[in-house]
């Protein structure tokens, strides 16, 4: 297992829309396990594959809080969302240091495939409902700073680029 570089907002490629995985595969699953050892490694509860630059519909989760139940899902479709929604403020692993409140559905369906390429569905609320819609913004080239004003996104960008100038220089 390997550790991935995660790409950080306001890189280009964050923006790609991944494709679908055409078959669970041993390739497959070798990305499946650096993004949980990456994850694991960010401290993070969540990991689409395009935040690793990997252009596939894959997904890895854990929200649990002895860090031991993964979930993964591959090309997962929210079949249902609850109109009931919620406002709660979000971290990414690619917006290092950011946190902002962005309305969520509190509650999700989604149907997906294993690691072992088995259909599955599940139902989610809470936590894991937000991390799942927040992971599947990343499979459709979204970033959760895309849902604050203008302002604070730019605010976001231009300090975010000040550190990787700052780090490159270091």
């Amino acid at each position: 297992m390997a550790i991935l570089p995660i790409l950080c907002y306001p890189d280009p490629r964050l923006h790609k829309v991944a494709q679908p995985v055409k078959a669970v595969d041993d390739r497959v699953r070798a990305v499946l396990d650096d993004m949980l050892a990456t994850m694991y490694d960010a401290n993070g509860i969540g990991l689409a594959a395009t935040q690793v630059d990997v252009h596939e519909r894959i997904v890895v989760i854990d929200v649990s809080e002895e860090r031991d139940t993964p979930l993964v899902l591959i090309n997962p479709e929210i079949t249902w969302a609850s109109d009931e929604k919620q406002v709660g403020d979000e971290g990414c692993l690619s917006v290092p240091g950011i946190y902002d409140g962005v309305e969520r559905s509190t509650a999700v369906h989604v149907r997906a495939l294993d690691r072992e390429g088995q259909p599955r569905t599940i139902e989610a609320e809470g936590l894991l409902a937000v991390c799942i819609q927040h992971e599947m913004d990343h499979l459709m080239g979204k970033v959760f700073v895309e849902y604050l004003s203008p302002l604070k996104r730019n605010r976001i960008k231009t300090k975010l680029l000040k550190q990787q100038k700052q780090a490159e220089r270091a």
